[in-house]
């Protein structure tokens, strides 16, 4: 299944059916009066979060979605049918934007979670309404309501506790593979990965889930490589892992790329915490692997840098148990936020 995480779609609500102005004609009942009954409600606009899905591919193919409209009153004081809703259903953590992709009217963060897009159109009264003691053959019956319609904008942000990053081939889908049962595609040329991979890791009988994201490079905030779109993916993490390639000349300026491109993007990227990882020491000598490491601890003082070797399971866990301890506090804070003032 191809993965989008972006779509432009139109939706409209129903029109509200018309009342009707109807009188009895009924034998041997003389002035019968008014009987007729109100237009129905148009259809609602509804979208709903489905654990289900992963991706926004649906949309892809269909982007106008109206729902009925209501069915007009009738006579014997019958009401029109209510027209059916259209169910937008989308992945876990998309955010509903206003055409101008920047109004938020909603973020679906809860499997199962619907929100109205579109308020169906009221139905028109018929003219039993208006009928009273002082106009007991009323004539006026009221057209419905117009429903609702507008452009919006669907965008995906993964749900994830841990986010990985660095330069292409960096080593980032190997480690994902080597901590979690995620298979991403493993290759030694650039852009291996073209799509946000999720993993989930086990740890102390509780788990956490880790994207994996295309590689950054130089300008990519600017647009080169694949740009730096998919960062909006680790956006809700509690923390990055950033993998430097320890087998590249310049460790320390593989670094500053990062970091620098992080601060373009922005939405608070460059200020999450942070495991520095130095990968793929299985490659190095231990004394290369040491003088790697004295470079990239300049670039980042105060940083304490893990040495590790995805291919040979070596060095993961106790970033895998640096990771989980930001991620139980970054849930311990929702946790406090969420309880209800005592």
């Amino acid at each position: 299944m191809r993965f989008l995480d972006s779509a432009k779609i139109w939706v409209k609500s129903g029109d509200g059916g018309s009342g009707s102005a109807s009188f009895r004609r009924e034998k041997f009942i003389e002035f019968g009066g008014p009987d007729g009954g109100d237009g129905g409600r148009g259809g609602h606009v509804f979208a709903v979060a489905d654990p289900g899905l992963n991706t926004l591919i649906d949309y892809r193919y269909q982007q106008h979605f109206k729902a009925q409209r209501g069915e007009n009153g009738m006579g014997r004081e019958r009401t029109g049918r209510n027209g059916e809703d259209v169910i937008l259903r989308v992945p876990v953590g998309t955010q509903i934007y206003a055409e101008d992709g920047e109004t938020l009217i909603a973020d679906l963060l809860v499997p199962g979670e619907k929100v109205l897009i579109c308020k169906g159109g009221d139905g028109g009264f018929g003219n039993v309404h208006y009928k009273s003691s002082t106009n007991r053959a009323p004539r006026r019956a009221d057209p419905g309501w117009p429903g609702e319609e507008r452009w919006i904008w669907l965008k995906l942000k993964l749900l994830a506790d841990c986010g990985l990053v660095g330069l292409p081939n960096a080593g980032k889908s190997t480690f994902l593979a080597a901590v979690s049962r995620a298979r991403p595609k493993i290759a030694d040329y650039p852009f291996t990965t073209l799509e946000p991979m999720l993993g989930t890791v086990v740890i102390d009988h509780d788990s956490f889930v880790v994207a994996d994201i295309p590689g950054l490079i130089e300008g990519a905030s600017e647009g080169r490589g694949l740009g730096d779109r998919f960062l909006g993916h680790i956006e809700r993490c509690a923390a990055l892992i950033h993998l430097v390639d320890a087998t590249q000349d310049d460790v320390a300026g593989a670094y500053r790329t990062i970091r620098n491109e992080l601060e373009s993007y922005g939405h608070g990227l460059a200020g999450k915490p942070e495991l520095l990882c130095l990968s793929k020491i299985d490659a190095l000598t231990p004394e290369l692997v040491a003088e790697k490491r004295a470079a990239l601890q300049e670039a980042a003082p105060g940083a304490k840098i893990h040495a590790i070797s995805a291919v040979a399971q070596e060095g993961l866990a106790p970033v895998l148990y640096a990771a989980y301890a930001l991620v139980k506090e970054r849930r311990a804070r929702a946790a406090a936020e969420a309880a209800p003032a005592t």
